[in-house]
């Protein structure tokens, strides 16, 4: 299998106050949220950067399509990273989610493999990283 990943999909519990959160609070591109004329369709899609989006759907409409019971989440379960290109990016991204109404997990600090990162939750648990990492360029 060639990997191919193009959309990764978040599972939320109200689809309104997740869209609210990555567009107006972190300024992610969408055209909203769009298939609501459909039974579990409403989904949000948000272009992150070439070839990727993030699309939000409700955690409901997810066990429903693959035939999986919901379970209660772990928000460690997996993180999200979001790479930027210094010490200084890492505090003004967690400063802007602050604001957003994400909730701070680890302030930003110096790392045991010489980078720096904080992480965050966003309104339904997902945990993002915010990092720098001194061996990664970042592509603009």
């Amino acid at each position: 299998m060639k990997p191919r990943i193009t959309v990764l999909t978040l599972g939320v519990d109200d689809l309104e106050r997740s869209l609210e959160f990555y567009r107006d609070g972190l300024g992610f591109s969408t055209e909203g949220i769009i298939g609501k004329e459909f039974e579990h369709g409403a989904v949000a899609f948000f272009d992150l950067q070439s070839g990727l989006r993030l699309a939000i759907w409700n955690r409901k409409s997810i066990a429903y399509d693959t035939k999986i019971p919901q379970t209660p989440s772990s928000p460690t379960e997996f993180t999200i990273g979001h790479n930027v290109g210094s010490k200084a990016e890492v505090d003004e991204v967690l400063q802007q989610v602050k604001k957003a109404g994400a909730i701070i997990t680890t302030p930003a600090h110096d790392t045991f493999w010489g980078g720096y990162s904080g992480y965050f939750q966003d309104p339904d648990g997902h945990l993002w990283e915010v990092v720098w990492n001194p061996q990664w360029g970042i592509e603009e």
